[in-house]
């Protein structure tokens, strides 16, 4: 795929990320769960990605979200996967797990069907540093594949954003 399994603009957004990262000796990790891992295949489809991309935790299963990043077991129960805070969870737990100095998260409803009481496209995206996370919380339209595709985009973009914050 010329434009990478995303599409241009994430291509365009994952090469700017990588090119900041590696100038810094910086590194970026990635927990998803309604993406599914097309952040980091976003993210290494840029060729010299290893230079600053750590890995990827892949937690679909609420229950994993809690054994492997972290995200605190109450919070999901109380509120499920679909909740800001779990994705701030999230990219803090990936950050920390992989040692990387910054971790991005992915979680809400893709669709086709609404889940856990929240329509389709009901997304929540992170970006956390050391000093703090930074959440967004977003309504997409379109189907199960638009929703992806625009959420790898937003938390790129939200990504690069923060990172040229700190730069400045």
């Amino acid at each position: 795929m010329a434009d990478g399994v995303a599409g241009s603009d994430a291509r365009e957004l994952a090469t700017e990320i990588l090119r900041l990262l590696a100038e810094n000796g910086e590194t970026v990790a990635a927990a998803e769960s309604l993406t599914g891992g097309l952040v980091a295949a976003a993210l290494t489809d840029v060729p010299g990605s290893s230079k600053a991309f750590r890995g990827g935790v892949v937690a679909y299963a609420t229950e994993l979200k809690a054994e492997l990043l972290g995200v605190d077991s109450d919070m999901l129960e109380d509120h499920g996967p679909v909740y800001a805070p779990v994705a701030a969870a999230m990219a803090d737990g990936v950050r920390k797990l992989l040692g990387a100095t910054v971790g991005v998260a992915t979680t809400g409803v893709a669709g086709p069907d609404p889940a856990d009481g929240f329509a389709p496209g009901t997304v929540h995206i992170a970006v956390s540093l050391a000093e703090d996370t930074v959440v967004r919380t977003m309504a997409l339209t379109g189907n199960r594949d638009e929703v992806r595709r625009l959420t790898v985009e937003r938390v790129l973009g939200l990504t690069l954003g923060r990172l040229r914050e700190e730069k400045t």
